[in-house]
């Protein structure tokens, strides 16, 4: 995403991100609807609804709900992705991983186990990482700066 924002759109601005979000949510939204019907799982929608345990009203409000915070999260991604760059937008998911279980643990009463634990620590493993990377390479800046400044100043006198 990053490359088609600098090669290809060559237009920095935000309607762009959100006219890129959206082209790709109706893609996938139509190659869904046609998944749901080719493989007949739509028969079963109506039985899904009414076995839902708070009603009908409440799923369909989940199903909205849940659309819709995936959307506000794809185009927090992608804003991301043209704000600063795509690795941090993937560190930023990344953790979010490691958030959402313990968001569910704390908000939903939610079992922890082994698989949530491990993808927590991988999770925060790589974001250890990426801020370890960005240290040194900030490290290493501030040191070729000093050195281009003390140069200079040498050089001067």
């Amino acid at each position: 995403m990053q490359l088609s924002f600098q090669k290809v759109l060559k237009n920095e601005a935000f309607s762009v991100v959100l006219e890129m979000q959206i082209y790709t949510s109706v893609v996938a939204s139509c190659v869904s609807v046609v998944g749901l019907f080719a493989s007949g799982e739509w028969k079963s929608l109506p039985h899904e609804m009414h076995g839902f345990d708070t009603g009908r009203v409440s799923y369909v409000m989940t199903l909205v709900w849940t659309a819709i915070t995936w959307q506000v999260c794809a185009v927090g991604v992608v804003g991301l992705i043209f704000l600063v760059s795509s690795l941090f937008s993937n560190v930023i998911s990344t953790m979010s991983l490691a958030v959402t279980p313990l968001a569910a643990l704390v908000v939903f009463h939610d079992k922890m186990n082994g698989v949530k634990v491990i993808a927590m620590l991988l999770a925060l493993c790589g974001f250890a990482s990426y801020i370890y990377q960005n240290y040194l390479d900030d490290t290493e800046a501030r040191r070729l700066r000093t050195d281009v400044r003390e140069s200079h100043d040498n050089s001067s006198c």
